[in-house]
């Protein structure tokens, strides 16, 4: 029986991570949840799987919370707020396993607590990699914390590699396993055959209306814009020890294929399957084991054909710009993600366009791509700095 604390219950992946444990309420007990401010979801989630604890972000919805739980005579489950306390239940002795689903860079402090309390961590918070890279996997090696990864690429990519590069995440040596190159497939979003001169009256709503799969909207317009496999990119270099030059990024429209292995005799291996991340979920929550996610088989015989395509960079400037982060240094990485939160917010709130993103994103890099970051203090603050910055620039965007 796993021990769970879910970090980021009622977004996508915990919910979904909630749906596999479901199926299997002989392996997985619920120890604490955490959300920002859904009440509803929350109190439904704690009405079923009866956590310790749980913690709300925002002080006013665990009032709220709290308030529900009584009245419904759930008063043993304790209600905490604020971000400190996300920590607190991340590296709680009575938790063995952490799914760390909390979208953007707030995720990474509980993320990296759990990290340092040497639990098993299922990294769904690409952020995290993304803002402190060698900080981050230091800490994994430090603490001698189980790392595996969520998101479907490097889950896909985790799933392809031998079984001794499995065991070192961020620090194995895929050069001496025979691995030559990681392919990280990605859709092309909802745009993928617009004209550029179509993407400047781009709305929220087609942002997040993706082809193939069911995500948060922060995510939802990062894949339209490919940003989310710029973070993926860098995620990976981190995730599998890489350099930049031994990652290929390929559409595949159809999101069948998750991502490959190519390896040095010629093979390429690919892992495979329905667009459902109760897949990556499953495994990381079994490993080495394999239980039932509730996904459907594949069935090759209705499938799609596949297509793979170069990515055009024109289209997806903020691929590029990530890719050139990455190979810039932890500086830029943190100051893209940072400026890329603020920017992918205001448009959400209608107060910039589609195509201003990565001119928020693109000013933000150049201006603090030189900044040293050598600690998780370092991180926070160039975040801070950053996102003052994009702001100032939205408002300029708005006068």
């Amino acid at each position: 029986m796993q021990n769970l604390c879910i970090l980021g219950s009622t977004g996508s992946i915990g919910k979904s991570t909630l749906d596999v444990v479901r199926l299997h309420p002989e392996k997985f007990n619920i120890v604490s949840l955490s959300a920002h401010s859904s009440v509803e979801l929350m109190f439904a989630q704690c009405l079923e799987f009866r956590p310790k604890k749980v913690v709300m972000v925002s002080t006013k919805h665990a009032e709220q919370l709290t308030g529900k739980l009584m009245t419904a005579n759930f008063s043993d489950i304790e209600v905490a707020s604020g971000t400190c306390e996300l920590e607190t239940i991340a590296q709680d002795s009575a938790t063995d396993t952490v799914m760390a689903a909390i979208v953007g860079a707030s995720g990474l402090l509980p993320t990296l607590a759990a990290v340092k309390a040497g639990k098993k961590v299922l990294l769904a918070n690409k952020e995290a990699l993304v803002t402190s890279g060698a900080i981050f996997i230091e800490a994994v090696k430090k603490s001698g914390a189980q790392l595996l990864p969520i998101d479907s690429e490097h889950n896909a990519i985790f799933q392809c590699l031998p079984s001794s590069a499995q065991q070192k995440p961020g620090y194995c040596d895929l050069a001496n396993e025979g691995v030559s190159k990681v392919l990280l497939t990605g859709s092309g979003g909802p745009f993928r055959t617009w004209q550029l001169d179509e993407l400047d009256n781009v709305t929220p709503a087609q942002a997040c209306a993706h082809p193939n799969w069911d995500m948060g909207r922060k995510i939802s317009v990062d894949s339209a814009t490919m940003m989310n496999k710029g973070l993926e990119f860098i995620e990976a270099k981190w995730l599998f020890n890489l350099e930049p030059e031994d990652i290929q990024v390929v559409l595949h429209p159809q999101s069948t294929i998750h991502s490959m292995v190519q390896y040095k005799d010629g093979s390429v291996i690919a892992q495979m399957g329905n667009p459902d991340m109760r897949t990556p979920i499953a495994h990381a929550l079994s490993f080495p084991e394999r239980i039932e996610s509730g996904v459907a088989p594949f069935d090759f015989f209705s499938a799609k054909s596949f297509e793979f395509q170069a990515v055009d960079f024109i289209k997806y400037p903020n691929l590029k710009l990530a890719i050139d982060a990455c190979k810039s240094g932890q500086g830029a990485c943190t100051a893209l993600n940072a400026a890329n939160e603020i920017a992918v917010d205001a448009f959400l709130n209608e107060k910039i366009k589609f195509t201003d993103i990565v001119k928020i994103n693109e000013t933000s890099v150049n201006k603090f791509v030189s900044e040293q970051v050598t600690s998780i203090e370092d991180v926070v603050a160039l975040d801070k700095s950053v996102r003052i910055f994009a702001l100032s620039l939205i408002t300029q965007a708005k006068h």
